[in-house]
């Protein structure tokens, strides 16, 4: 899947989550897959959580957090 295709997995609608990015179809965001990952879920744990994800829903996610992150500058959290 290029990636093209998979960013068209990811929309932003005013009226869907306040506008945040989600995947395409559900009330899922970017930042909720992220967070699963980053406290430890696996990608298995999160598809069978949520049925309707798929392995490219969630490759989108991180491919769209790549892609909104690359034209910054790096500024520490801590």
């Amino acid at each position: 899947m290029t990636d093209r295709q998979l960013l068209k997995r990811i929309i932003s609608d005013p009226k869907v989550m306040v506008g945040k990015p989600v995947v395409r179809g559900t009330r899922i965001t970017v930042e909720y897959i992220l967070n699963l990952l980053a406290h430890g879920a696996t990608v298995s744990e999160i598809l069978e959580e949520y049925e309707g994800l798929t392995q490219d829903d969630i490759r989108a996610c991180l491919l769209f957090s790549a892609r909104s992150l690359a034209s910054m500058s790096f500024m520490p959290l801590v």
